[in-house]
């Protein structure tokens, strides 16, 4: 590979040095899958996003890109926080306006600014399918609180506690995590400390490489099929993880609109 720019965007923020940091690398065309994963690697973040303009019979359409993602040990179908990264990226550095489509592993997704002067970028996601769980004593173990409530997502295991203070102070064991779901387990409860949020949540990827991911936008999509119902179909989210991110999650039938912000914190070369 030539030497490639890349930038690295701070999602589901304002603030530098918070939210879940992702690596965007825009591409001419499509790029070596070894080298993609290589590159992730060597960022070591919780996603490196790799995205390319789509060529439809000869015309690259500039609204319209490819759009993988990747963990520092491997590819996944679905992450929000470096579609925002994108979204970011392409439309402060690249000249994107309106809706951007992101053609993924997920289907299409699409992401537009929102809110005073683009302020906020929304993304438009599949809604997670669920099944619920029975509680078992080995949940409860694996996170270091009770469990009340859980329920199978297409990859993430979902499960309640009673309280944000449980979420915010469970220590869940990382070995017995990764035993319970392929991808990630997340934690959420109602939100009961602060009155301008609805849920909050924490989620653990260990078998992904992600000890704990600090915002993340796909279990979003499973949150939202679990709390609506009781919730209503708007709620405003909170991860609670150190760096800490919000989001606001609106319901409209099987598709999930996900709105936060994004801040540039540097940008790079790579010599490879």
């Amino acid at each position: 590979m030539p030497n490639t720019e890349f930038t690295q965007v701070d999602a589901f923020t304002d603030e530098p040095f918070r939210g879940n940091p992702a690596a965007v690398v825009v591409l001419d065309s499509p790029a070596d899958e070894g080298w993609m994963q290589s590159v992730a690697l060597e960022m070591n973040l919780s996603e490196t996003a790799f995205c390319h303009p789509v060529d439809d019979q000869g015309v690259v359409n500039s609204r319209e890109w490819s759009l993988r993602w990747f963990t520092p040990t491997a590819e996944v179908d679905l992450c929000g926080h470096a579609t925002l990264a994108t979204a970011h990226t392409l439309l402060t550095e690249h000249g994107a306006t309106g809706e951007i489509g992101f053609h993924t592993r997920s289907g299409r997704l699409t992401a537009v600014a929102t809110g005073p002067a683009g302020t906020g970028i929304r993304l438009d996601f599949p809604v997670d399918r669920i099944t619920d769980l029975v509680v078992d004593d080995h949940m409860s173990h694996a996170i270091g609180c009770p469990v009340v409530a859980a329920a199978m997502g297409s990859t993430d295991l979902l499960l309640e506690v009673a309280s944000a203070a449980d979420v915010r102070n469970c220590a869940p064991d990382q070995r017995l995590v990764a035993a319970l779901a392929d991808r990630s387990v997340i934690v959420t409860a109602a939100c009961d400390d602060r009155d301008d949020i609805g849920i909050v949540s924490r989620v653990f990827g260990p078998n992904v490489g992600i000890a704990e991911d600090p915002v993340t936008g796909s279990a979003h999509t499973t949150l939202a099929a679990w709390w609506a119902p009781r919730l209503g179909n708007m709620f405003r989210a909170e991860q609670a993880s150190a760096r800490g991110g919000e989001l606001d999650v609106e319901l409209l039938g099987d598709r999930v609109h996900l709105t936060g912000r994004a801040v540039t914190v540097a940008r790079g070369t790579l010599f490879s």
